[in-house]
């Protein structure tokens, strides 16, 4: 199978990945042939991409760290354990919440346990799930980013479990954002911006009163929009102020955000996000944490389509555990003609070769008889 806009999507292709909804349902099955009222439902659903099934990927498996079936049971849970808290004050959702400590510790276990004991590097397929709550989808990715980065930085057991939880809850300060302002279409005004702000400081108010979470778990979320230089949010600490654990948590959460679908915003794939958090490497964001997770998430997931610095096409067939910038590659073009035969090249043998670009948008030509 293999990535494409939905701009290049047409009638007669064939899924080649189940598309979920918010309900843990299929919405569209894998292997339906799309027809015209599919493309325009999901036009309307915001999708940006999704997979298809054809000739030139036959054979190509796109396997995520987390199965569908324990990822939508896993982000009901979290959305249930959200939703008990709305309307309560300070004091009482800090209760609920306090009620809640098992299952949270139990999401999180789950989450260790897929991470923890594959040796793959993580995957994530925001575009196979349509959830109408960003909040929710959000507190699981962050929650594996996390987890995968800390793991790459060689923190222990005990430390991987306390950054599970506080990437977790990191946001669960927004439950005391107005909606209209949460839930707002569009970019936010620089007023509602400055009470959107204010998330964090409500998640540390929230937190720091459990009995069964440690206090640290406070901190992530009130931390967690910080930045080494001091130009983060609410209280401008620098470097050394910020605990590691949200410096962690706070990568991880902007690496999410750049590669989520919003209303407002077309995702990135994992590439250009990474992309867009080197850039602040060792300026904003703690430049060992970026490094781990460069190393620790895939950049060019399978079954996308890459054009090569020497004119060949090819689709991203397999990942190289040892390095996740450099993927196994199905070649099936060269300087635009199309092999009769495809072959595979793993990018780490050929160094001077270089990726040009994601070709999402690519049409696979017409075959000359």
């Amino acid at each position: 199978m293999r990535l494409i806009s939905i701009e290049v999507l047409k009638e007669g292709m064939v899924l080649g990945r189940t598309i979920w909804n918010e309900a843990g349902h299929p919405l569209l099955k894998k292997d339906v042939v799309i027809n015209e009222r599919i493309i325009q439902r999901l036009q309307q659903l915001n999708t940006h991409y999704l997979y298809i099934d054809d000739e030139i990927s036959e054979g190509i498996e796109v396997k995520e760290t987390v199965p569908p079936a324990v990822r939508n049971k896993t982000i009901s849970t979290i959305k249930d354990s959200f939703q008990s808290l709305d309307g309560l004050n300070a004091v009482n959702a800090s209760y609920v919440l306090d009620q809640q400590s098992k299952a949270i510790v139990s999401i999180v276990d789950e989450l260790l346990s897929a991470v923890t004991g594959n040796n793959e590097i993580l995957t994530i397929l925001t575009d196979a799930y349509l959830f109408d709550e960003y909040l929710y989808q959000h507190s699981f990715q962050v929650t594996l980013y996390s987890i995968a980065i800390a793991k790459e930085l060689g923190h222990s057991a005990e430390d991987l479990r306390l950054i599970g939880i506080g990437a977790l809850l990191h946001d669960v300060g927004k439950l005391m954002v107005p909606k209209d302002i949460l839930t707002k279409p569009g970019r936010l005004t620089h007023e509602e911006f400055e009470i959107m702000k204010m998330h964090t400081r409500y998640g540390f108010d929230l937190l720091r009163n459990l009995h069964s979470i440690s206090l640290l778990v406070a901190h992530c979320a009130f931390q967690h929009h910080e930045r080494i230089d001091g130009s983060g949010y609410p209280r401008g600490l620098v470097d050394f102020e910020i605990h590691p654990f949200a410096k962690i948590i706070g990568v991880a959460d902007v690496f999410d955000a750049v590669t989520t679908n919003r209303v407002y915003r077309e995702k990135m794939l994992p590439s250009q996000g990474l992309a867009i958090v080197e850039a602040g490497s060792g300026t904003i964001y703690d430049a060992r944490i970026v490094n781990a997770l460069k190393k620790a998430v895939v950049h060019y997931p399978n079954g996308v389509i890459l054009k090569l610095s020497d004119g060949r096409r090819g689709i991203v067939s397999k990942q190289n555990t040892l390095n996740a910038a450099l993927p196994w590659i199905r070649v099936f073009e060269e300087n635009n003609v199309l092999l009769t035969a495809t072959y595979e090249i793993n990018l780490v043998d050929y160094p001077t070769i270089t990726i040009s670009s994601i070709e999402t948008d690519y049409v696979v030509p017409s075959k000359v008889e």
